[in-house]
């Protein structure tokens, strides 16, 4: 799938083409007034339309030019990038991006950039706490911004009704965000302001406007808006792939990883008896064949199969008295853990009806316990999904050439496995374009 973003500004262009960059797209950004590069596989380009302080006519002349490069070039999804703090042609400029594309679009302004100290509450953008109006951006001598209120300012720019959403809405997550788009779009509107103070709401929107089938959504925002939703449209492109997530970590963190990334993909793991895998008895077969079975059928259900030993009442085993009884060192018992869980997964990529499309392992030695036993010689890397998780392939052995994304055991917050599960989606779409 390819995306295609229109910024009125160069700098906002490059921002928002190292967000989808960072979602597996390979981007690249088009300086005002040139082409889109033909020799290399790009799937996001970002077009600088240098718009932002001209005159509303050329606005509208360089956005409809800079769709008709895009739609040539053949983006699915087309974004409206707009400054952090609403300055410029905004209103004008979705005008014509709704105009050229027809009758089915719809504009979804999210203005909101948590990480840059911007999100919307109420309709007004704050800027650090402070309304952007109030802030040095108002002194701007190119394009003083004398407003705060985002739907106030589209409307006045806009030829549309514009219709809000507000954060008591967006605050209960995707359905009622969802209901609420639903209902707005049935009002008719063509452009909906919808609130959003963190990047995780940013997300629910996007799943939101994903689930909806019909309208073709444009979303206009700083960057996060755009990215999330177009991740999204890719993973809907990519939904009968499968992808196999090993974590054996007992952590309280690696549980809020797991709850979130069920939550998300409705998945139905398949729970590893730790306590059976922590023996050098016959137990440990037996668990492996229980728990490669439940797989086996499960993956032909789900498209992301979870395995792991974190169960929703786990509890960490007294890995001393285990030891004890078995007549075995500690770390011994560890590592039949984590051998047992590359083993269910190893089986399960090379006995099931279906193509494992990607995998993803949580914790060093559960990654070194799936080399080992597929006989991989390295991994070759390629890409920083986040800090301390890695996108590669495996090289040599069973497991060659596939797709994998490592992570520690200790690292991120709740939707971090959810967001490399994504990566390796994006990153398969990416190989289809």
């Amino acid at each position: 799938m390819k995306v295609g973003i229109i910024a009125d500004d160069l700098t906002g262009a490059n921002a928002t083409g190292i967000r989808l960059a960072k979602k597996g797209f390979i981007a690249a950004t088009v300086v005002f007034d040139g082409n889109i590069p033909t020799k290399e596989k790009y799937t996001s380009i970002s077009i600088d339309t240098n718009s932002r302080y001209c005159h509303p006519d050329h606005a509208i002349k360089r956005v409809i030019k800079a769709y008709n490069q895009l739609s040539l070039w053949g983006a699915s999804v087309v974004g409206k990038r707009i400054d952090s703090t609403i300055r410029g042609n905004i209103g004008v400029e979705t005008d014509a991006l709704l105009s050229v594309i027809g009758k089915k679009s719809v504009a979804v302004v999210v203005a909101s950039f948590p990480d840059s100290g911007r999100i919307v509450a109420g309709g007004y953008l704050l800027v650090e706490g402070t309304p952007v109006q109030s802030t040095d951006v108002a002194k701007d001598p190119m394009n003083p911004i004398r407003k705060s209120h985002v739907p106030t300012l589209m409307k006045e720019q806009s030829v549309h009704t514009v219709a809000h959403i507000s954060l008591s809405t967006v605050l209960h997550g995707k359905e009622a965000i969802k209901e609420e788009l639903v209902h707005q779009l049935e009002e008719g509107h063509r452009i909906i302001v919808i609130d959003a103070v963190t990047n995780e709401e940013i997300d629910h929107i996007a799943e939101a406007m994903a689930a909806i089938d019909g309208p073709c959504f444009v979303p206009v925002d700083p960057g996060p808006l755009s990215a999330a939703y177009s991740a999204l449209k890719a993973h809907q492109d990519v939904q009968q792939s499968k992808w196999i997530v090993t974590v054996g970590s007992a952590t309280p963190l690696s549980g809020r990883q797991i709850r979130y990334l069920i939550d998300k993909t409705n998945s139905r793991p398949v729970y590893v008896n730790a306590e059976a895998l922590a023996s050098v008895s016959g137990t440990w077969d037996v668990e492996i064949e229980r728990a490669k079975s439940e797989a086996l059928h499960e993956i032909t259900l789900q498209d992301t199969l979870i395995i792991t030993t974190y169960t929703p009442t786990s509890q960490v085993l007294n890995l001393a008295e285990i030891a004890e009884r078995e007549g075995v060192t500690e770390e011994k018992l560890a590592n039949r853990i984590t051998e047992g869980l590359a083993h269910i997964t190893h089986e399960v990529i090379q006995q099931a009806d279906v193509p494992i499309d990607g995998s993803f392992s949580s914790g060093g030695d559960v990654t070194a316990a799936l080399c080992s036993v597929s006989k991989a010689e390295a991994i070759g890397l390629e890409d920083e999904v986040l800090p301390l998780a890695a996108y590669g392939r495996f090289i040599g052995g069973t497991f060659d050439g596939m797709p994998v994304v490592t992570k520690g055991g200790m690292v991120g917050e709740k939707q971090s496995i959810y967001d490399c599960v994504k990566f390796l989606k994006t990153k398969k779409q990416e190989g289809s374009v």
